[in-house]
This record gives structure tokens, C-alpha cells and sequence, in this order.
């Protein structure tokens, strides 16, 4: 893969390069972690960081896969994830293109359990050939808790349906850390004392975390070198543990075990459970063939297939996108910045504020022009006043007050001069109430 100096290539080509190198050599791989920088944009990929307390790696999980996970992962949760470890070639980076999540608990459980299981159907531990026939045992030992309800399940369908079959229990944990080893022990007694044909390791059904002692690998190991015959009975029928694998026969229930070990006239229809067993173990190893198979072409298919290209794009096409609206807001602040800023302009020069300062200007002089109206009034009523005193002092109508009369000509002027009248002049007498008509008989000079 080497490239001489003098023939230089372009980045492009170098993640290219770097991209099939990582998918080649390393593939898919299962992690746990813990998840940061989640993001989930309108797209419906997920792109989020997965680390723990030393390291770090981005991880992009495309719509497809992520609209199959059962919750929405959030910042600060621990998963496992299934991945391709792959490169995000426009910025170089080293990623995973995440295919399944789980949260842990359940999650790292199942994935344990699938390891295991994996590992021992590599190891031969489920190979048909191995299994031993049960047969028709007169004697069968009961691995099981001493106080649990299979016991009692299974003591009753052998109760019914063969009296006559001898039965010894092996007590002992079910449940928890020291179960495999306490059950582990029972077995070798079980061989050890030859006592019985037969061993049904049995307990009732529970959750994955309940039946989690019956998928050690030290337990597989005892159950695969047992001399005797072991059924498998563990939990209910949808319940599946490495010992149902392991066991020479899978029992879906307590209670059907009890029916294997204690075949009548149903004894045809137990072959054909037997077989149906037989055809399912071998159906799942070669459906995990299969699924290995499949998984490699997938893989091969995977780096040739148009949608990475596709998933690239689209998870460009996501960073441009918030790129885009990280400048839109940018540019928005900027613009009501500047708005804010002209408004405050055009407040300071708006003409309300002079309007507002000449109507009250206005309001002042309408103030003052009103106190100098009634100022001026008040002077000139003063001076009316005065005057009309004055005039009163002097007016010929005061002296009518005082008892005398006036004598106006027939011109209506008053006669200061007896001369200027003769005998028969009609003259006008003005008195202090009413005014008299009279004519001249006689005028005497002084």
C-alpha cells in the first residue's frame, strides 16, 4: 500500500486507504461505554461520542439502525453497541458506524451469554454426536432446589404418570454465585455414588438475571463430561440457557422433563420431542454457521455498497446543516443588533420629543397670556373705575342730586344765558326725576 515520494497521493486517497484497512483487519466489533455529545437531528442518524475514563471515539448510527433501538439513549448512559469501525473520509477521523444498541444490564448479559455460547459451539460442547440417549431409567436424580415450586411440578407429573420410578434429589442452589459450583458438586456426587440412570437439572422460570447461574462456563464443562445422562429443565419454554445446549436433551419446562423421564404411552409422541430437540440444536448450529457466513458477505458487501457513501453524505450534509443554522442566527443577531441600534437613532431624532417640548412651551405662554389678559383687565376696570369716580365728581347730573335742574334749548343744548332766549322759546327743564316741557313768558337779564 506503500506509495514512493516521487509518486505522491491525495488525502482522499490516503482515507481511503486507511478506511479499508480498518473495515479489513478489524471489522465488527462489540464495545461498551459511555455516551457523550449526543446529537439527533431531523435526519434520524445519531452521532454521539463513545468513551470511558481513559479514551474516546466518535460514533454515527444511521437512521436505519437507530429507529430499531427501544429507547433514546441520552448523555451519561452506559451502552454496548455492535459496530464497524470504519473512516469519516471529508474529515479523516476514525469512527464506528454503530449496527445495534443496548443499555447495559440486560445488554451485557445477552452479549456474555452470546460469547460463551459461541465459544463452546466452537469448542465441540454442542455436538449432536456427544449427546447420550436417555432411554427408559428406573432411578433419576432430581438437581434442583429442595424448596422451589419444580420439585413440586415435577414430583406431582411423576406421582401421576409412574409411581414406580425411583427418585432422589440433590438440593441445591438455583439461584445466584454459588449456584454453579453447589450444582457442579451435586453432579459429581450424582456419578460418583452411581445411584442413578438419569439426572434432570430443573428450576422454574425467571428473568435473565434469575436463570444467569445456568450459563457458566464451568457448569457447561461438568455437564458436557458427565457420564450420566442430563435433561435440561430450566425455566419456561421461551427461556433458553448454555446448559439447555449442553444437556444431552432440552426439557422446555420442569414439568416436561418429568414427562421425558417418565415415558407411558405418550412414549412416541417424547421421540418426537426428542428428535424435534435434536433438529432444532442442529438447525441453530447451522444457523450459526449460517449467520457467520452471512455476517463476513455482509461485511464484504458493506464496503462496496452505494448507501456508505450515501451515510457519508448525509452525515455531511447533518454538519452542513448545522453549520448553516449557527451562521443564520449569527447573522440575525448582528441584524436586530443593528436594528436596535437605528431605532434608538431615530428616537433621538424624532420629532415628538419637539413637538412634546413646544406644546408645553405653548402651554406656558396660553399660562402667561391669560394672567396678562386679566392683569390688563383688572388695570383698565381699575382705571374705568377712577375715571367714572372722577367724572361723577364733576358730572351736572350730580348737582341734580342736590335739588337743581338744567335747561336744555330746543337744540338740546343748555341755556347758560338768559339772552340767548326770547318770550315764546319752548325750552326743556332736566330734573333729578323726569324732565319738563315749558315755554318762555318773560326773560329777565341780570
Amino acid at each position: 500500500m506503500g506509495h514512493s515520494s516521487k509518486h505522491p497521493i491525495s488525502v482522499s486517497e490516503l482515507n481511503y486507504q486507511v478506511r479499508n484497512l480498518l473495515e479489513g483487519t478489524i471489522g465488527q466489533i462489540w464495545l461498551t461505554g459511555e455516551v457523550s455529545n449526543f446529537s439527533a437531528p431531523s435526519s434520524g442518524h445519531w452521532y454521539f461520542t463513545l468513551k470511558d475514563d481513559k479514551s474516546q471515539i466518535r460514533c454515527a448510527m444511521f437512521r436505519g439502525r437507530s429507529s430499531l433501538v427501544n429507547f433514546i439513549a441520552k448523555n451519561g448512559q452506559q451502552v454496548i453497541v455492535c459496530a464497524n469501525i470504519s473512516v469519516y473520509e471529508p474529515r479523516g477521523d476514525y469512527q464506528l458506524i454503530v449496527e445495534t444498541m443496548q443499555a447495559v444490564g440486560v445488554g451485557l448479559l445477552q452479549q456474555q451469554y452470546e460469547q460463551l455460547k459461541q465459544k463452546l459451539f466452537e469448542q465441540g460442547l454442542f455436538e449432536q454426536s456427544h449427546k447420550k440417549p436417555i432411554g427408559k431409567p428406573n432411578t433419576i436424580g432430581i438437581i434442583t432446589s429442595a424448596t422451589g415450586a419444580a420439585l413440586h411440578d415435577v414430583l406431582h407429573v411423576l406421582a401421576r404418570r409412574a409411581p414406580d420410578l425411583e427418585v432422589i434429589v440433590y438440593p441445591t442452589q438455583v439461584q445466584g454465585e454459588a449456584a454453579p459450583a453447589q450444582i457442579i458438586n451435586a453432579i459429581n456426587i450424582a456419578v460418583q455414588r452411581n445411584e442413578v440412570d438419569a439426572i434432570l437439572l430443573t428450576r422454574g422460570g425467571g428473568s435473565l438475571e434469575d436463570l444467569w447461574c445456568f450459563n457458566d462456563e464451568a457448569l457447561a464443562h461438568a455437564i458436557y463430561d458427565c457420564q450420566l445422562p442430563i435433561i435440561s429443565a430450566v425455566g419456561h419454554e421461551v427461556d433458553v440457557t448454555i446448559c439447555d445446549f449442553v444437556a444431552d436433551l432440552r426439557a422446555p419446562t420442569p414439568s416436561a422433563g418429568a414427562e421425558i423421564l417418565s415415558q407411558d404411552r405418550q412414549e412416541q409422541w417424547q421421540q418426537l420431542r426428542q428428535l424435534k430437540s435434536r433438529l432444532w440444536h442442529g438447525f441453530n448450529n447451522v444457523r450459526s454457521k449460517q449467520n457467520q457466513s452471512f455476517a463476513n458477505l455482509k461485511l464484504r458487501l458493506d464496503n462496496c455498497h452505494p448507501q456508505r457513501r450515501l451515510n457519508q453524505q448525509s452525515q455531511q450534509l447533518d454538519e452542513l446543516s448545522v453549520r448553516l443554522e449557527k451562521c443564520l442566527g449569527q447573522k440575525l443577531s448582528q441584524q436586530q443588533l443593528a436594528l436596535a441600534n437605528l431605532t434608538q437613532r431615530l428616537n433621538r431624532k424624532s420629532p415628538e420629543l419637539k413637538l412634546s417640548q413646544l406644546a408645553a412651551t405653548k402651554t406656558q405662554l396660553e399660562q402667561r397670556l391669560t394672567q396678562a389678559i386679566k392683569a390688563l383687565v383688572t388695570a383698565k376696570v381699575q382705571h374705568a373705575d377712577k375715571l367714572s369716580t372722577t367724572l361723577n365728581a364733576v358730572s351736572p347730573l350730580n348737582t341734580l342730586n342736590r335739588g337743581y335742574a338744567i335747561a336744555l334749548d330746543e337744540q338740546q343744548k343748555v341755556i347758560q344765558d338768559s339772552s340767548t332766549l326770547s318770550s315764546g322759546d319752548r325750552i326743556q327743564v332736566r330734573l333729578k326725576q323726569g324732565q319738563l316741557e315749558a315755554t318762555v313768558t318773560q326773560v329777565k337779564p341780570d
